[in-house]
């Protein structure tokens, strides 16, 4: 039987009587080993990465339990958490010209995301399949917990509306073509945001809306290709999640990897409840924190209350 099976895409099971031709078996060929180009200006930064997540390793960071251990989130926490991260902008500057943040609007999609996965030629194909794989999980989380159409187009398709950059550092120099191919009326200053990112800048997203309006269109994430597995790992958690509309960070906020602290590099639980509040339909496109607060500690009190 065992034997049979191993054919049976080739010549099914057929028995062979006599005088029957045994068909001819030819083993598999190897498959030709990867000849990726190098890119002169990676070694560095790989070096440079791997090191910073190993430290960040050894001192407790970069957590993937989800912060199981810690007290429960309350309703009042959930809901400022909220607040900071989706309703207000980080690093605004006023007319003082003081860092900080400011009040925003809620922005998030209402046409269906459809994540496309496009790596620079220094990434191997082994690397592509664990990657795409990873980001399927991380979709499927995303859909259940917002209950918005979330999707990832197969290796090769780049249809879709929020395209994710994996780029060596000579890549996404060169990238600027293709930024404004897949964003078409992307402005030059966002173009240099992404080329010219410096290296302690790990990832980054832009999501886009026509119009002014609140509802996002485009979006793009680029991810480094030289960081290691959990770094770049950590980089599709955040970045793909924060593309959906969760744009800021609180240093306040915990467990979650919308926190600059990296205690976490993946999404927690705390972070799919932000998510499902943020797609809400009783919270709407376009409203601020002071029409949204009292629907906002309602939404927190009710998650919190299913989650005891």
């Amino acid at each position: 039987m065992a034997a049979c099976l191993g054919v049976v895409a080739l010549v099914g099971c057929t028995s062979l009587g006599p005088g029957s031709q045994r068909p001819r078996v030819t083993a598999a060929q190897p498959r030709p080993a990867e000849v990726l180009p190098t890119d002169p200006l990676s070694a560095d930064l790989v070096a440079y990465y791997s090191r910073i997540e190993s430290e960040r390793v050894a001192r407790g960071l970069m957590r993937t339990d989800g912060g199981a251990d810690l007290p429960p989130v309350s309703a009042s926490q959930l809901a400022s958490d909220y607040i900071e991260i989706a309703l207000r902008e980080e690093h605004a500057r006023g007319a003082a010209g003081l860092g900080g943040s400011v009040s925003s609007e809620l922005r998030r999609w209402q046409v269906p995301v459809r994540y496309t996965m496009e790596f620079g030629p220094s990434v191997g194909r082994q690397r592509r399949i664990a990657d795409h794989a990873q980001v399927v999980q991380l979709a499927a989380r995303l859909t259940e917990a917002s209950g918005h159409p979330i999707s990832v187009a197969p290796l090769g398709d780049d249809n879709g509306n929020f395209h994710v950059l994996v780029l060596s550092e000579s890549e996404r120099r060169d990238a600027g073509d293709r930024l404004r191919a897949l964003v078409p009326g992307i402005d030059d200053s966002a173009v240099r945001l992404i080329t010219d990112m410096p290296r302690e800048t790990f990832c980054m997203v832009m999501a886009f809306s026509r119009s002014n309006s609140a509802l996002y269109t485009e979006a793009v994430a680029i991810i480094r290709a030289e960081h290691p597995d959990l770094t770049r790992l950590a980089c599709y958690h955040e970045e793909l999640t924060q593309g959906l509309g969760l744009a800021s960070d609180s240093a306040r906020a915990r467990p979650s990897i919308f926190n600059d602290d990296q205690e976490f590099a993946l999404i927690t639980p705390h972070d799919l409840m932000l998510l499902r509040m943020h797609y809400d339909r009783r919270l709407r496109p376009g409203m601020t924190e002071s029409s949204a607060r009292e629907m906002i500690y309602t939404l927190a009190s009710a998650l919190v209350a299913g989650e005891s």
